[in-house]
């Protein structure tokens, strides 16, 4: 159907349609826009999410990349960046491929109307100005035709009265004939503008408008055709992201299902073994036989009659075990942690100092090379320009062989001593049990009562708190209360040799070197701690187990 053959008469209407379908591609732009408006968002927001809980460039990094869940969710983190991306992608083509096309149309649209309704209306002017001259002319030839026959009758009326001369009869016959003729020309004009009207009117009806119309037709038919367009290329942007999306989320899933539990719990006792020996048996303390305890006996009978002297006010020492304060990374060589932590760290650090040879070698091989070719072709380069850099690589990789040395000594220092080290405790402790003549520093590990405290069976002795099953301090050692200082000297009851260095942060212990020989003035009572001298000012505690412990004979139980 043609809209210049149906709807001829229905320009107005028209007009009105065609102004709402430009408005109605201008309703579809902004939907579009506030779509890609959100999508951008949307990116933003997922991004930021991401990036928010990325992990943190410090020391738990490393920690927690050993485990495959975290692994896992960083993986997730990064498809969900990518994810986000996609968002991005989708609000890009929807600016480009639809809002864009559609603004620069929507211009051409109303360029177009504004022509085709300009046409119109200069055609619609035109048939109404050749409406009007042939109603002009019309009205002419009615006017001169009444004038034509009142002369006529005036003419008759004069010649049949006699009492008129006759030259006032041929005036009036002349008139009449005057007029006569001026109607003649007037139906001569009238029928030529009706001629011309006709023609141009149906013209103007079968010819101009509906050119006219046919143009504004195929503009609305356009304009439907590119929304479809642009709805069909809507739903098309989503779908080209799709794939992509879909890898994302396979990358999340396969993230999940490579997660394996019992390899992160494995991971656990990789990062937290020590390689020290579980602690030994308890030797048996025979109080049933009658027996005389000197004075230096033990150290809780000494501590106890100490106590007696002092009147009693010495309180029971505390023995919290918190974090320790010194936040630092601790010494070059690990020696702040267990062997087998010791021994993991080391055996890093000389991977790392390995890979850094590798490159600077790698650079100096380069260098090496370029230098050949710049002998062999002096006019590519002077030869004595890499000179500088190659002496600094040959300096940085001796500096790095000598730290690889010097960590590879470290290693072997550990891994020599760590099984060695073992061995002797427990035989040490087998030898004491049978023979009672040393006391090992796997004894009296256990020694607590049920609330975490270690307890004489006299009312008046001190009770001391100790934290069950102590290990050599790492992240963590013992604070001791003030009133450490306000005891009076302890005789010495034993030696002990060092088997492992201990700084000794903390207040109440320590320092002491591998191999050191100290005097013990309080043996271990269940809390992992055994009290030693070095000379007359300095003394203190030290984990049990870092020491070897020799008692006197007189100093030791049944």
């Amino acid at each position: 159907m043609s809209w210049g053959a149906e709807l001829w008469d229905q320009f107005d209407n028209l007009e009105k349609h065609t102004q709402w379908g430009i408005e109605f591609v201008e309703k579809y732009t902004k939907f579009v826009k506030e779509r890609s408006e959100i999508e951008t968002n949307y990116a933003k927001q997922i991004r930021n999410l991401s990036k928010k809980y990325q992990p943190k460039k410090n020391s738990r990094e490393e920690d927690e990349s050993k485990y495959t869940f975290c692994r896992a969710f960083l993986t997730s983190l990064n498809e969900l960046n990518d994810y986000a991306g996609q968002h991005e992608v989708i609000a890009e083509n929807l600016t480009s491929q639809i809002i864009t096309e559609l603004s620069r149309y929507l211009q051409e649209l109303k360029t177009e109307r504004k022509s085709s309704f300009h046409d119109g209306r200069k055609a619609q002017q035109h048939i109404e100005s050749s409406w009007k001259q042939l109603d002009a002319s019309k009205r002419r030839f009615e006017r001169d035709c009444k004038e034509a026959d009142r002369a006529q009758q005036y003419f008759e009326k004069m010649d049949a009265d006699i009492n008129v001369t006759k030259a006032d009869v041929e005036k009036a016959r002349q008139q009449a004939q005057m007029r006569h003729q001026m109607a003649s020309d007037s139906k001569s004009e009238y029928s030529a503008y009706l001629q011309k009207f006709n023609q141009e009117q149906n013209e103007h009806y079968y010819t101009v408008i509906p050119n006219i119309f046919q143009k504004l037709q195929d503009m609305e038919e356009k304009r439907i055709d590119r929304l479809a367009v642009c709805m069909k290329t809507f739903a098309d942007v989503d779908r080209q992201v799709l794939p992509i999306v879909g890898k994302c989320l396979d990358g999340m899933t396969k993230a999940a299902e490579s997660i394996e539990p019992k390899t992160d719990s494995n991971q656990v006792v990789e990062s937290y073994k020590s390689g020290f020996e579980p602690p030994g048996d308890v030797e048996f303390e025979d109080y049933g036989q009658a027996m005389k305890r000197t004075v230096s006996e033990t150290s809780l009978s000494n501590s106890k009659e100490v106590k007696e002297r002092t009147g009693g006010k010495s309180k029971g020492k505390l023995w919290p075990f918190i974090k320790n304060k010194n936040k630092g990374s601790g010494p070059e060589d690990f020696s702040h942690l267990p062997p087998e932590q010791r021994r993991k760290k080391l055996q890093g650090k000389i991977d790392d100092l390995n890979k850094d040879i590798q490159k600077e070698m790698d650079q100096r091989d380069a260098l090496t090379k370029m230098k050949d070719v710049y002998v062999k072709n002096p006019q590519m380069g002077d030869p004595t320009s890499v000179d500088p850099r190659l002496s600094e690589l040959a300096q940085n990789i001796e500096k790095l062989q000598y730290e690889v040395q010097k960590f590879e000594g470290w290693l072997a220092e550990v891994e020599e001593k760590m099984p060695s080290k073992s061995d002797m405790n427990r035989r040490s402790g087998l030898y004491e049990t049978q023979n009672n003549s040393t006391v090992s520093n796997n004894c009296a590990q256990d020694r607590e009562s049920p609330d975490g405290s270690y307890t004489e069976e006299q009312n008046s002795e001190t009770q001391v708190k100790a934290t069950v099953n102590p290990t050599p301090p790492t992240s963590s050692t013992p604070e001791f209360d003030d009133e450490f200082d306000d005891e009076e000297t302890l005789p010495t009851i034993g030696t002990c040799k060092a088997l492992y260095p201990f700084e000794g942060h903390n207040e109440g212990t320590i320092a002491v070197a591998e191999g050191e020989l100290l005097y013990v003035i309080e043996e271990d009572k269940g809390d992992g701690w055994t009290r030693v001298r070095r000379n007359e000012d300095e003394e203190g505690y030290v984990p049990t187990s870092y020491v070897e412990v020799f008692l006197e004979t007189n100093a030791k139980g049944s």
